[in-house]
């Protein structure tokens, strides 16, 4: 979570069990859309979030990573990376790709997809990406291979570091339709909070019409989900996404998306709890 700073009285006004999701500059949005609480898993998991949040293990990686040199090798459309057990406690910590172990030594490697790869390497600048021929890349060639890769990457990349940025946790979503899924915290402490659409110019196929609508809601529904449509908004026709500087010029709209219940529905589910 987020480390937001609040003054003495502000303090004291706050319980503890209610500072979590204060924590994070995100909550005021699904606090103002009636989105629910974070559910977590187990009874001691938010005490183990509070005392841990995602802010500092990201910082802990950072520092880890970027003292190590770490290089990661591009392979199609995923990165690879090698490490040792505190850089692989470190990656499950924060949730950043999907590991293995080498067999017989106590190497491990990771696989990130491509956003996440570009965020670890462009974002918190601490690790190198090099190519088939190991030389690294810059941040400017690795952008032209990952456009070349998925031409909204742009797009999804820049949804995704938003979410990032506040501190979720962010995986792929594929399983729910979505483009991402999002965590307050780690997943092993709480259940997932949203279903992610990202959507643009580049990606404008979806939600078109009711229909869409009322299918996403109905599987995010089935699941005890939130719609959460991220709109990347890139402010300038013209603008050619020929560098991730083009990025700082990005907007994102955030959207919550949710059914509407008639007031005696409401009262016949609450009757049925």
């Amino acid at each position: 979570m987020s480390d937001v700073n609040l003054n003495n009285s502000d303090k004291k006004k706050r319980s503890s069990k209610s500072k979590l999701t204060e924590e994070n500059p995100f909550d005021q949005l699904l606090k103002d859309q009636g989105v629910m609480r974070p559910s977590w898993k187990n009874k001691g998991s938010e005490a183990k979030a509070l005392a841990k949040p995602i802010s500092k293990s990201i910082l802990d990686l950072k520092s880890a990573f970027i003292k190590s040199n770490s290089k990661g090798i591009l392979v199609g459309r995923t990165v690879l990376l090698d490490c040792n057990i505190e850089q692989a406690n470190l990656l499950t910590q924060t949730f950043f790709g999907r590991f293995g172990r080498k067999e017989g030594n106590d190497i491990w490697w990771f696989e990130f997809t491509l956003e996440e790869a570009f965020y670890l390497c462009f974002s918190l600048k601490c690790i190198k990406i090099v190519g088939g021929d190991g030389s690294v890349k810059t941040d400017n060639e690795l952008w032209e291979y990952m456009i070349c890769q998925d031409v909204a990457f742009p797009d999804v990349f820049k949804a995704y570091a938003h979410l990032r940025d506040k501190n979720w946790v962010v995986t792929r979503g594929g399983q729910y339709g979505a483009d991402f899924v999002a965590y307050r915290h780690h997943p092993s402490l709480v259940h997932s909070e949203c279903a992610v659409l990202v959507l643009s110019e580049k990606k404008a196929d979806r939600l078109r019409v009711w229909s869409d609508y009322e299918c996403m809601l109905r599987e995010c529904d089935g699941v005890v989900k939130t719609l959460l449509v991220l709109y990347v908004n890139r402010n300038d026709e013209k603008m050619i996404a020929s560098s991730p500087s083009c990025l700082e010029g990005y907007g994102v709209d955030e959207r919550t998306v949710t059914r509407w219940w008639s007031a005696e529905r409401r009262r016949e589910d609450q009757a049925a709890m």
